[in-house]
């Protein structure tokens, strides 16, 4: 005995999170196929707090500096974030959703809640409930 017979895979909270994770993220990709999840959850929280800085969206949004920075990109890229420089630092820019991108946001708002549903269907509604909470403790 090596004491891997303890050990089961199947069993441990990584590996349910991890799949639980690609559940979602397969149902988000068939219902809102033009968007990340993370690109979803910036334009979302840009949308929520309008003008902000791309570090502050980082942070808002749980991203590294690196991975917002590659996220702000591709929506810029896609006309739906505005870059202005900051007034008072001018080494800082700000963010700010563009016309299309609040529209595009506005237009995906059922779906990313459907996809939430969805994605808790499995479970009754205080499943769901005692769920969202016992996560939201856990971050």
């Amino acid at each position: 005995m090596d004491g891997t017979d303890d050990y089961v895979l199947d069993e441990q909270v990584g590996f349910l999170m991890r799949r639980a994770n690609q559940r979602h993220l397969a149902i988000f990709a068939r219902s809102i196929p033009d968007l990340t999840p993370t690109q979803f959850a910036a334009l979302a929280r840009l949308c929520e707090l309008e003008r902000v800085s791309q570090n502050a969206l980082g942070r808002a949004t749980a991203m590294d500096a690196a991975t917002i920075k590659g996220v702000v990109d591709r929506l810029r890229a896609r006309g739906l974030v505005e870059v202005t420089p900051d007034e008072v630092d001018q080494r800082r820019v700000v963010l700010a959703p563009s016309e299309a991108g609040r529209a595009l946001f506005r237009s995906l708002q059922a779906r990313a809640a459907s996809i939430t549903a969805e994605t808790l269907a499995p479970l009754s509604d205080g499943e769901r409930e005692t769920f969202l909470s016992l996560l939201r403790r856990l971050v």
